[in-house]
């Protein structure tokens, strides 16, 4: 039997695994379907169709689960997937998705949501990300492995933010990110490669050096965006890395890319 006390409130057809604790005043839903050593500290409230993987830690007051902010919502069978091994802080809101898009939000493993960080419907967010304290998401977001977001950053609707880039504490980001890349401030500009954490994650220095000489051609000055583009393919495009990032400049529907600042000096 699942350890739940005598404060918390778990509705019938709640599936629970026998490992689960259940702290004081939770409320679990009837669809709601918690894994192995899944841990709700106090306060928590998860519900709707909402599925959280093995041995993650949930704080208290967060609230996952409940009806999308959206204005189409009806109370449609939407989901909400939690993978394993996350750590969900306290004032944490996850939503499920909507009929207009993916009917489910998807979060991936190994991730630290921080102090009131925020994913909104339809979002996609992968594996070993870091959102500090927080950090949103508008719907329909896509998010990489190994992305860490600042502080108080926001990210836009149907923005994509690719793995390994860092988004930095207060950016406001109205534009897809580059994979590897570093955004900052308000709107958000690409402020290079997100070089430490590259480095943190053991990439090599031959594949760091080639990053950043793709990096310059693609976003030099001179000439077009497009050009650019074949440019560094032509040059650079063994690198699967580089591949990566021309692949999700043009594969991107929905928003720009956010670029450097012109600097004329």
């Amino acid at each position: 039997m699942a350890e739940v006390h005598p404060t918390a409130i778990v509705e019938d057809g709640a599936e629970l695994h026998e490992s689960v604790k259940i702290g004081p005043y939770c409320i679990v839903g009837a669809n709601v379907k918690l894994a192995q050593d899944v841990e709700l500290m106090s306060h928590v409230v998860l519900m709707g169709y909402t599925q959280i993987g093995e041995n993650t830690k949930i704080y208290p007051f967060a609230s996952l689960g409940l009806g999308p902010q959206h204005s189409a919502y009806k109370g449609e069978e939407v989901r909400l997937i939690i993978g394993k091994n996350n750590v969900i802080r306290e004032h944490v809101t996850m939503h499920p998705g909507t009929t207009v898009d993916k009917l489910e939000t998807r979060v991936g493993d190994d991730g630290l949501f921080m102090v009131g960080s925020h994913i909104a419907h339809d979002c996609i967010v992968g594996d070993n990300v870091i959102f500090a304290n927080n950090a949103t998401l508008g719907g329909h977001v896509s998010v990489g492995d190994y992305v860490m977001i600042g502080g108080l950053a926001a990210i836009h609707q149907h923005c994509r933010v690719g793995q390994h880039a860092f988004v930095g504490g207060m950016a406001a980001v109205p534009n897809d990110v580059i994979p590897f890349g570093s955004v900052q401030g308000n709107h958000a500009h690409l402020a290079g490669l997100n070089l430490v954490g590259l480095r943190r994650r053991g990439f090599s220095r031959e594949t760091i050096h080639t990053l950043r000489n793709a990096y310059r051609l693609l976003f030099a000055w001179e000439g077009r965006f497009q050009e650019r583009i074949d440019d560094v393919e032509e040059e650079y495009g063994d690198c699967g890395e580089v591949a990566e990032i021309i692949d999700f400049i043009r594969t991107g529907t929905n928003r720009p890319i956010c670029m450097p600042k012109f600097d004329p000096d």
